[in-house]
């Protein structure tokens, strides 16, 4: 049997990974007897740092390309590397400022889809009943029946209001032909918040003297 067989599948996402890094350093910053408290993070050695920051790197840049997929969280997968470097490396007043900045980001950014798509759709015509209530089940379903529920609830609700209200197939269609259009921007405006997080967290380390490039 190949060793990827024998992988767990756990390993394969980009969170886990995260988490055998954590759990690593905790070892080995435990069995140095270097361990601080939690706003202080670790007393990480040289390489480990390194180690860290290549990591979380690549993890958010995972998370930054799986923004151009609709069906990945890549918002919340670079806030939660962003976390982890927080609490091994510790939280001072810029970094705390900083990850509060990045976690406003990410709260707006997983909420960019419905306010785009229903801006989007009010522009063609739509109802504001019918924009609302394609809001509210494109929340509800997300949770519901992730990843695809919320994106399908809210074209289907918006459709069949506006067939009610207009009496018009064709002309409720061109209204959800435009909500979805609001999606395709959406997602161009998550990668754009998705690099500002980034660029923000390259900050936090910069400001914390820990850049070693």
């Amino acid at each position: 049997m190949s060793l990827e067989r024998r992988m767990p599948k756990i390993l394969k996402s980009p969170g886990a990974y995260l988490s055998v890094l954590l759990t690593a350093v905790l070892f080995s910053a435990c069995s140095a007897d270097q361990v601080g408290n939690l706003l202080g993070g670790l007393e990480l050695s040289p390489a480990l740092r390194v180690t860290l920051l290549v990591v979380v790197l690549v993890v958010m840049l995972v998370g930054l390309v799986s923004l151009l997929l609709y069906v990945i969280p890549g918002l919340t997968i670079i806030w939660l590397a962003a976390l982890t470097y927080g609490l091994l490396i510790g939280f001072d007043l810029a970094g705390g400022w900083i990850f509060a900045a990045m976690t406003l980001l990410m709260i707006f950014g997983n909420m960019v889809d419905q306010l785009l798509m229903g801006a989007k759709a009010k522009q063609s015509g739509a109802s504001w009943t019918g924009v609302i209530l394609s809001t509210i089940s494109a929340l509800v379903f997300s949770i519901l029946f992730p990843p695809f529920g919320g994106l399908v609830a809210a074209l289907l609700v918006l459709f069949v209001v506006e067939v009610i209200r207009l009496k018009n197939w064709v002309k409720a269609s061109e209204t959800t032909k435009e909500m979805a259009i609001g999606c395709i921007s959406a997602i161009g405006a998550r990668f754009g918040i998705g690099l500002l997080m980034i660029a923000l967290w390259a900050l936090w380390v910069w400001l914390g003297g820990a850049w070693p490039f």
